[in-house]
Parts: structure tokens; sequence; C-alpha cells
């Protein structure tokens, strides 16, 4: 009979299990001091899941990061606002009473209806006729044009008034085109656009996509708008110089922006853009509100014909208008836009009694895209992108892509992903590398990730200042015959060094990943693509960069130095 096991201390600290195969789970614990040996056999019948999860229980000096070969000591991803400052309060009718006042309201609305397209068929021909033969669109609009375009403004308050609002209170004025030239105003509905135009008739800034909206496509062309694409760099650039130009004449109207670049809920203002501020001319800030007990009048993610009749069957809606007074640029020292804007934003969050939040119209792109894909629970898609983009100079399509990709996971209802389903979009296979990748990203180390850890983690990985060489590092210790391109078994050979015993269809997985063209093989630009759009693959090469000789990073640095 086999004598009792040893109770040292060493022996209490040593682990039971060091490994997990795929099919059972077997270790040999040998006392030094005796011969006899102790078998422990467990057949596995678990998940994926299950076993990954005896990996957080580990203690954290058994942790490895897969990046630290790259320079890189890890991230932080600092707890989201669980604001939601798009979201509309009153998506839906609900209680008696809006029932009912919908059903008493229903005469009303459909004279409401006849009125509204009444006025919008009249100030599209009027439009039309001031437009008539108008060929110079680099100069003001003449003035005989101007007057023609009172009818349209007319018809422009005939259309508020058909949607309730009866009456407007104002609280200041707005000064002199001469003081300040350019106003800023919270965006909360579409409303918003329509008011200026009756009250001011100003040139905006507005998305090239309205010019070809029927009606008003036309009428915004008569307000000698500036169009931008916030996808181009250039069109961006093009418009700050067209806002500057027209600002800076007292010939055409004064400039109106609305530099949250989208609308909000109006219980909160996002941060600003900078196009307002960078020309640095004197600012009227305008704050709006929507006061509401039943119906939240702010656009959010409802469509804008449900919106629309919502409107109609409302008793009276309100709207309240205040000019604030003007903000010029510092005169004592030169200052930067982005002080210029937050200046103006602490004094429009104050009249509004809000706060200022760092979401942007990126966190918008992020919920709108979560939307489509028919998730109900917002707010963990929003990352406060304003801070995200001002670290790592992230473009709203790039983090709209890494959403596709977590989207892609499966999060449940709170928004995060498990380790299975995230090994599963990125082709991996369970191993202890895998789980590395995973534990790195997982900052909270509770065996889920969320978006914010997902987007983070991916970024920072591939804005290291190593990350393009070690790709094309990797790219070239792969390519064995030099010809430019990886094969299958090239690029086997390179991943079963990474997680041995990967199955054929495992690798040919992982392969077509990469194959970005489809067409059986792997060239550079595909390679560097698929790194690009999955930075955290880049892992899987690590074994490319090692010295034997020399410590992990000092190893890679000389070898891509």
């Amino acid at each position: 009979m086999a004598p009792p096991p040893p109770t040292t201390t060493a022996d209490l600290r040593r682990p039971l299990i060091l490994s997990i195969p795929n099919n059972a789970l077997t270790h040999t614990f040998t006392d030094d001091n005796s011969p006899s040996q102790h078998i422990l056999t467990i057949n596995d019948h678990s998940s994926t899941n299950t076993r990954f999860h005896d990996y957080f229980s580990r203690t954290q000096e058994n942790d490895q990061n897969p990046f630290q070969i790259l320079g890189c000591d890890g991230f932080e991803a600092p707890v989201s606002s669980t604001v939601d400052p798009f979201r509309n309060q009153t998506p839906k009718i609900e209680g008696l009473y809006e029932w009912l006042k919908m059903l008493l309201i229903v005469p009303l609305a459909l004279i409401r209806l006849v009125l509204f397209v009444l006025c919008l068929f009249i100030g599209y021909i009027a439009t039309k006729f001031a437009l008539h033969g108008w060929k110079d669109k680099h100069n003001p609009l003449p003035r005989w044009r101007c007057r023609v375009m009172y009818v349209t403004r007319l018809c422009t308050r005939a259309i508020l008034f058909s949607f309730g609002y009866h009456w407007i209170k104002r609280k200041g004025k707005p000064v002199a085109r001469e003081i300040a030239p350019m106003l800023v105003c919270n965006h909360v509905s579409y409303i918003d656009p329509i008011f200026f135009f009756y009250e001011l008739s100003p040139t905006i800034v507005t998305s090239e996509s309205h010019d070809s909206r029927p009606f008003v496509g036309v009428i915004i062309r008569a307000m000698q708008v500036i169009y931008v694409n916030r996808s181009s760099y250039q069109s961006r650039k093009q418009a700050v110089h067209e806002i500057k130009r027209k600002a800076s004449s007292n010939s055409y109207p004064r400039v109106l922006l609305f530099p949250e670049g989208t609308t909000t809920n109006g219980r909160q203002l996002i941060s600003f853009q900078l196009g307002a501020f960078i020309p640095g001319y004197p600012i009227q800030p305008v704050v709006i509100r929507y006061p509401h007990l039943h119906f939240d009048q702010s656009w959010g993610h409802i469509p804008l014909s449900t919106l629309m009749f919502r409107m109609f069957m409302q008793f009276h809606n309100f709207i309240e208008v205040e000019y604030l007074p003007v903000i010029s640029p510092s005169t004592h020292h030169k200052e930067s836009p982005a002080r210029f804007a937050e200046r103006t934003g602490r004094a429009m969050a104050s009249a509004l009694n809000v706060v200022q939040t760092y979401h942007s119209f990126a966190d918008y792109a992020l919920l709108s895209k979560a939307v489509k894909a028919g998730h109900e629970n917002l707010s963990p898609f929003m990352v406060e992108m304003a801070q995200v983009q001002k670290l790592y100079h992230l473009s709203t399509s790039e983090a709209v892509e890494f959403l596709g990709r977590f989207l892609a996971m499966d999060p449940d209802s709170s928004g995060c992903v498990n380790y299975q389903d995230f090994i599963r979009v990125l082709r991996l296979k369970h191993s202890r590398l895998s789980e590395n990748i995973f534990g790195f990203i997982d900052v909270g180390k509770n065996g889920i990730i969320t978006f914010k850890e997902f987007l983070l983690g991916s970024i920072h990985v591939l804005k290291l200042p190593l990350f393009g060489r070690a790709c094309e590092v990797a790219f070239n210790e792969i390519d064995e015959d030099k010809d430019h391109y990886i094969s299958l078994s090239e690029f086997g050979g390179s991943t079963s060094q990474a997680i041995p015993n990967m199955a054929t269809s495992e690798i040919q997985a992982l392969f077509e990943l990469f194959d970005v063209d489809g067409d059986g093989r792997i060239s550079k630009d595909d390679f560097i693509d698929c790194l690009k759009r999955n930075p955290l693959l880049i892992a899987y090469f690590n074994h490319h960069f090692m010295h034997k000789d020399l410590d992990a990073e000092t190893g890679f640095q000389e070898m891509v130095g």
C-alpha cells in the first residue's frame, strides 16, 4: 500500500493541474523523497468555455502578456458612462392618456397634414423660382432672389405650426452679424434647422447626402449651404475653408453650425467638432430646448415618419430658444480651436443645466450599427469616442469596422462576449496562447469582454510603433520560398509552431481569414490588411521574433532595428 502523500509547504503550493489536454486531464505527482506516484485522471466532458473558467482561477503571476514582445505593457479601459445621450425617452406610445389624446386629435391631425403638404409645395415652388437661372454658386444669392425666399420662410413658419409649435418662447436676441458672424447650437431634432431657417435664414453646414433629398434638397440649396462628407478629410478641410470664407463676408448670411455633429436627446451635450472654431471668429452660442411631459421630441433612433406622426398627434409641442452672450477667441494669446470649443461648450452646458460628455458623432455611428444588428441595450456599444479618437487618432469608419467584428461574436444582452465566441470569430483554437490573448483584452479578469475592452485593446496593439514592422517580419519569415506569397503549407507550418496539434480544417479556416482576395494564397497586402483588421492575431507570430540568447523584446528590436 502506498504511503500517504507528504504535506510539506512546497507540495501545498504545487499546482494540481498544469495542463489541459483535449480529452483528459492527467498529471503525475512525485515526492522527491519517495518513489511512489499518484496519478489523477479526469475525463473531460465540459465545454471549452468551462475549461477556460479554470484559467481565471490561476494566479496573476502565471498570466502572460502575448504582446510584450512588441513593447506593450497592457492598456487601460476606463469604465464607460452609462449615460445614453441619444436615447429618446418616449419611443413608444404608452399610457391611457396618450391613446385617448391621439384618438381625439385625429381630425385635427388630418388638417395639420394638409397644411404641411400645402406649405411644403408652395415653399418648394417659391424656392425653385428663386433659384431659376442662378448659375454663379460661388457668390452670394442676389438680393431679389432672397426676397422671393421670404415666401418659403413664411411657409416654414406654417410648417412649424402644423407640427404643433403654435408659439415659440425666445430668450435673448441674435446680435448683429458684424459682431458675431457665426452661431452654434445644440442639435436635438430635425425641427432645429427648420426654426432657424424661418428665424434667420442662415448658411448651414450639412451632409452631402441631403442635397439629393426631394423638396428638402432644393430648399437647403437656396440657403447656400456648405456641404461636407464626414468620411473624407479633404471634404472636411474644404468645408472649414468655406466656413471661413462665408463668415468673413457680410454679403453672406451668418453661418450656423451644430458642433455636436448629430442629434442628441437634449439631456446632455456631447463633444464638439472643431469646424466652427477653427476660423477664429466671434461666435454667439444658442441653446434650444423641447420641454415635454408625455412626448419626447428628440430624434434619437425613431424613424422620421414616426416622429412626424407623433408630432401631428399632440395638442401642442413646446420649444424654447435662448441666445447667449457672444464668445470670442482670446486676444491675449493665440487660442487653440479645442480650447475655444471647450469654453463655448461650458457656456452652453451651463445654460442648459446639463453636462458635456465625451460622446461624439462616432458613438452615434456605433449606436446605429448596433441598432441595425437588432440590439436593444445600446449603451455598451458606445465608448465615448472623443477620448479614444484623441488618444489613438481612430477614424469613425475604423471604429465601426471593429464593432462589426465584435457583433459577429454574438454579444449577450449586456453587450459582453465570452471566450468561446471570441476565438470562434477569430478562427482560433483553444490553447494557452488563445487564453492569453483573451486575457489581455479582459481587463476586468472576469471571463468576458466588453466592446470598449475589445476596441481599446485592439487599437492599442495596432498603434504600437513596432506593429507595422512586425507584420513585415512575420510575412517574410513565413514565406520560406521567397515567392512573395504564403501558401497553405507555409502558413500551416508557422501556426503549428504557435499552437501545436492544429487540425487541417482549423488551419484552413485561419488561412481563409488572411486570404482576403480568395485566390488560395496570401500576398503581403492580404497579410498586413488582415492583421490591421484583426491586430490581436499578431501574437500568433511571436515565435518569429524570438532570439534564444536574448530576451523577447530586445531580440525583436534588434531583428527589426
